[in-house]
């Protein structure tokens, strides 16, 4: 290699220093930026999360206020209706009492109605839309229930009610073949459709 040749890569190599330089600075200024951007969005990222959870628990608040509501409504619709005749698939009760909240035996629960006279008792579920959990809890929590928190009742005709604003027939008829009697809202009035064992 020559004096010249050697001059020449000496000054090839600090140009391309300078430029690996300025390259580098480039990129560092870059990821800066990059990085400042990335703050930016995390922390808009960060309100944006805040203002949807604030909207989705005011959301939540509503929508269960409107189902309370709605449930409160068929409670009183079905209460008001059964207190006027007292009776129910053909049978007297002397009294029926609502929103009834026991505990006793290690168990808690509360009733949406009762109906008693001195033979038999009726267990009523209330729900706006009735659905096949609702009757599954009926049929086998809440009479559980109802048997330890009122043994008092334990030699009486245990009648279960599902009394609701709407049902699908196919979830009638599963109550029907399970001997629960439904209640359903039919304009202004109460229309009760009987398992074949309550027919008298």
């Amino acid at each position: 290699m020559t004096d010249q040749e050697l001059k020449d890569l000496v000054a090839s190599l600090a140009v391309d220093s300078k430029e690996m330089h300025a390259a580098h600075k480039e990129l560092h200024a870059a990821q800066k930026e990059t990085s400042e951007q990335m703050k930016l969005t995390d922390a808009q990222i960060k309100r944006n999360d805040k203002a949807l959870t604030e909207k989705l628990d005011r959301m939540g608040i509503t929508l269960g206020n409107i189902g309370q509501n709605q449930g409160a409504v068929a409670e009183e619709f079905f209460y008001n209706s059964l207190k006027e005749t007292q009776t129910l698939a053909g049978v007297h009760y002397d009294f029926i009492d609502k929103n009834i909240l026991r505990s006793g035996n290690g168990v808690s629960d509360e009733f949406d109605m009762i109906l008693v006279n001195g033979k038999d008792v009726a267990i009523v579920e209330v729900k706006y839309k009735a659905h096949a959990t609702d009757l599954d809890k009926l049929l086998s929590k809440k009479y559980a229930n109802f048997k330890k928190l009122f043994p008092a009742y334990k030699n009486y005709r245990h009648h279960l009610v599902l009394a609701t604003f709407h049902l699908y027939d196919e979830l009638k008829q599963q109550a029907l073949n399970h001997n629960v009697i439904v209640l359903q809202r039919k304009g202004n009035l109460v229309e009760s459709y009987l398992p074949k064992s309550e027919v008298h």
